[in-house]
């Protein structure tokens, strides 16, 4: 990592917004809109289903909510455009980490989304400083506009990554219950140079892990042995849905959900049995995220 810590962020107390008004505010402090970050350092995990259909949740529940997709592949992009009701920026989140972009619309769901220059951003690694500052200036601009900001991360750790979780208030990491996912826990908190250790101690002190979330579980003996050993090692980290009995947040597979997806639906507005099923088991995990979100705003 090259670009700079907590301390040095924070030195700059006055943030130039995009249409020329300024926020009196440290970085990172002080701000009424929270930001959630879904990651994990693999692919294939259900992460952006999860951040769109979470997302459309939230504009259900009436928050104005801020979409930022600095995944490349462009899943929860393609997948919120197709939502009647999403308002998309006028500058692509390639634009926004080079500090190029504009104010995102008022809306109940704004989506600044992905594209191809994504890719190419880890390359520039006399960049990384500025992409750093250009995401937590915006999100100190947005807030006034916003609620809630969900961003989506690319798998494969970098600039991207990086600059997202020094930005944040808080990380969900979905995860498959499979023993590459088990063994993937430790690298999430102690990769050497993107751990969530890493992160905290250097750049966001703040940052706050929200939990481990088991998606596209499936009823398998597999599975649930690999649950079992989560439960046993890392119960902390997991989401407590229910305390007595404990019960700990997971969301099955579904092919509804993955439907969803294709086609830019919410879960909850499909006209089906299959749907109406999987909303019953999903809400109540929306429900909890959304909690937690609230408890800290």
């Amino acid at each position: 990592m090259i670009f700079q810590s907590q301390g040095d962020f924070a030195t700059r107390r006055t943030i130039v917004c995009f249409l020329g008004s300024r926020h009196q505010l440290p970085l990172g402090e002080g701000r009424a809109m929270q930001t959630l970050v879904l990651a994990n350092q693999k692919g294939g995990v259900g992460k952006s289903a999860l951040a769109c259909q979470l997302a459309y949740h939230l504009a259900r529940a009436g928050k104005r909510v801020l979409f930022v997709d600095l995944d490349h592949q462009g899943n929860s992009t393609k997948a919120l455009l197709g939502h009647p009701k999403t308002s998309p920026c006028a500058f692509s989140a390639t634009h926004l980490l080079e500090g190029r972009g504009g104010m995102a619309p008022e809306a109940a769901l704004a989506l600044i989304g992905a594209d191809s220059g994504l890719s190419g951003l880890e390359r520039r690694p006399s960049g990384h400083n500025g992409f750093v500052e250009a995401l937590r200036a915006f999100l100190v601009c947005a807030t006034d506009r916003y609620d809630v900001c969900v961003i989506d991360t690319n798998p494969n750790p970098d600039i991207r990554y990086a600059a997202a979780m020094i930005a944040a208030d808080h990380v969900l990491s979905p995860i498959q219950l499979n023993q590459e996912a088990i063994d993937g826990i430790g690298a999430l908190f102690n990769h050497a140079r993107y751990g969530l250790g890493k992160i905290k101690a250097t750049f966001n002190p703040n940052l706050n892990f929200m939990g481990i979330l088991p998606n596209l579980v499936e009823p398998t003996p597999f599975q649930r042995n690999n649950f079992a050993q989560i439960v046993r090692h890392f119960p902390q980290h997991l989401l407590e849905i229910q305390s007595m009995p404990k019960l700990f947040a997971l969301i099955q597979k579904r092919s509804v959900i993955a439907e969803a997806q294709a086609s830019g639906q919410f879960v909850a507005d499909m006209r089906k049995t299959a749907a109406r099923d999987t909303w019953r088991e999903i809400k109540p995990v929306l429900d909890l995220i959304a909690r937690k979100l609230s408890k800290e705003a």
